[in-house]
Protein backbone atom coordinates (compact mmCIF):
# COMPACT_ATOMS: atom_id res chain seq x y z
CA UNK A 1 0.00 0.00 0.00
CA UNK A 2 1.80 2.98 -1.17
CA UNK A 3 0.22 6.52 0.67
CA UNK A 4 1.71 8.75 -1.68
CA UNK A 5 0.68 8.97 -5.71
CA UNK A 6 1.95 11.23 -8.25
CA UNK A 7 -0.07 12.19 -11.08
CA UNK A 8 0.49 14.59 -14.23
CA UNK A 9 3.21 13.24 -16.24
CA UNK A 10 2.86 12.90 -20.28
CA UNK A 11 4.51 13.86 -23.06
CA UNK A 12 5.55 17.52 -23.98
CA UNK A 13 7.60 19.48 -26.33
CA UNK A 14 10.47 21.39 -25.33
CA UNK A 15 9.61 24.67 -24.22
CA UNK A 16 6.19 23.62 -23.04
CA UNK A 17 4.81 23.03 -19.00
CA UNK A 18 3.72 20.45 -16.92
CA UNK A 19 1.99 20.44 -12.92
CA UNK A 20 2.69 17.17 -11.12
CA UNK A 21 0.71 16.26 -8.32
CA UNK A 22 1.54 14.28 -5.32
CA UNK A 23 -1.30 13.34 -3.65
CA UNK A 24 -1.81 11.66 -0.10
CA UNK A 25 -4.54 8.61 -0.35
CA UNK A 26 -6.71 7.21 2.19
CA UNK A 27 -6.10 9.36 4.89
CA UNK A 28 -3.02 7.04 5.99
CA UNK A 29 -0.68 9.39 7.38
CA UNK A 30 -0.52 13.56 8.82
CA UNK A 31 0.34 15.14 5.38
CA UNK A 32 1.12 18.17 7.07
CA UNK A 33 3.44 16.97 9.09
CA UNK A 34 5.99 15.59 6.33
CA UNK A 35 8.24 17.24 4.07
CA UNK A 36 7.77 16.52 0.63
CA UNK A 37 10.38 16.13 -1.96
CA UNK A 38 10.64 15.54 -5.68
CA UNK A 39 13.05 13.68 -7.00
CA UNK A 40 14.03 12.23 -10.08
CA UNK A 41 15.55 9.56 -12.09
CA UNK A 42 16.46 9.05 -15.96
CA UNK A 43 17.50 5.82 -17.81
CA UNK A 44 21.37 4.93 -16.90
CA UNK A 45 21.62 7.51 -13.81
CA UNK A 46 21.77 8.17 -10.11
CA UNK A 47 18.19 9.37 -8.38
CA UNK A 48 18.09 13.42 -8.43
CA UNK A 49 16.80 16.01 -5.76
CA UNK A 50 14.39 18.01 -7.23
CA UNK A 51 12.83 20.35 -4.90
CA UNK A 52 11.03 20.11 -1.81
CA UNK A 53 8.79 21.60 0.67
CA UNK A 54 9.24 22.16 4.29
CA UNK A 55 6.41 20.97 6.56
CA UNK A 56 6.28 23.74 8.90
CA UNK A 57 7.04 27.12 7.37
CA UNK A 58 6.52 26.34 3.59
CA UNK A 59 10.22 26.91 2.70
CA UNK A 60 11.49 25.88 -0.64
CA UNK A 61 13.74 24.36 -1.96
CA UNK A 62 14.99 23.69 -5.55
CA UNK A 63 18.55 22.04 -7.75
CA UNK A 64 20.03 24.84 -9.38
CA UNK A 65 19.29 23.01 -13.05
CA UNK A 66 15.55 23.66 -12.01
CA UNK A 67 15.59 26.80 -10.13
CA UNK A 68 13.25 30.02 -11.89
CA UNK A 69 11.25 26.83 -14.24
CA UNK A 70 9.63 25.05 -11.16
CA UNK A 71 7.90 25.98 -8.78
CA UNK A 72 6.77 23.38 -5.94
CA UNK A 73 3.51 24.23 -3.51
CA UNK A 74 1.36 22.23 -1.04
CA UNK A 75 -1.97 22.46 -0.36
CA UNK A 76 -2.45 20.64 3.30
CA UNK A 77 -5.99 20.65 3.42
CA UNK A 78 -6.30 18.28 0.45
CA UNK A 79 -3.33 16.33 0.75
CA UNK A 80 -1.53 17.39 -1.75
CA UNK A 81 1.96 18.73 -3.68
CA UNK A 82 1.85 20.05 -6.64
CA UNK A 83 4.97 20.72 -9.05
CA UNK A 84 4.69 23.45 -11.46
CA UNK A 85 7.59 22.52 -14.58
CA UNK A 86 7.88 25.40 -16.87
CA UNK A 87 10.36 26.00 -20.08
CA UNK A 88 10.34 22.15 -20.08
CA UNK A 89 13.40 20.75 -21.70
CA UNK A 90 15.16 17.56 -22.89
CA UNK A 91 17.00 16.73 -19.89
CA UNK A 92 14.14 16.88 -17.87
CA UNK A 93 13.23 13.76 -19.03
CA UNK A 94 12.98 11.31 -16.57
CA UNK A 95 10.23 9.48 -14.03
CA UNK A 96 9.41 12.00 -11.48
CA UNK A 97 8.76 10.75 -7.55
CA UNK A 98 7.30 12.69 -4.64
CA UNK A 99 8.69 11.21 -1.26
CA UNK A 100 7.68 11.96 2.34
CA UNK A 101 9.95 12.98 5.54
CA UNK A 102 8.42 13.08 8.88
CA UNK A 103 9.06 16.99 9.74
CA UNK A 104 12.52 18.70 8.84
CA UNK A 105 15.03 16.65 6.60
CA UNK A 106 18.53 15.96 7.33
CA UNK A 107 21.35 14.80 5.11
CA UNK A 108 21.80 10.89 5.33
CA UNK A 109 17.89 10.48 6.73
CA UNK A 110 15.72 8.17 5.02
CA UNK A 111 12.07 8.76 3.60
CA UNK A 112 9.25 7.33 5.00
CA UNK A 113 7.20 6.91 2.13
CA UNK A 114 7.97 7.49 -1.82
CA UNK A 115 5.06 7.43 -4.34
CA UNK A 116 5.81 5.02 -7.48
CA UNK A 117 6.63 7.88 -10.01
CA UNK A 118 5.13 9.09 -13.01
CA UNK A 119 6.71 9.61 -16.58
CA UNK A 120 8.06 13.04 -18.22
CA UNK A 121 8.60 13.12 -21.53
CA UNK A 122 10.18 16.51 -22.82
CA UNK A 123 10.64 16.06 -27.10
CA UNK A 124 13.11 18.28 -28.92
Amino acid sequence: QVPLAESGGGLVQTGGSLRLSCAASGGTFTFSMYTISWFRQAPGKEREFVSAINWKDGKTYYADSVKGRFTVSRDNAKNTADLQMNSLNPEDTAVYYCAAVLMDYAPGREYDFWGQGTQVTVSS
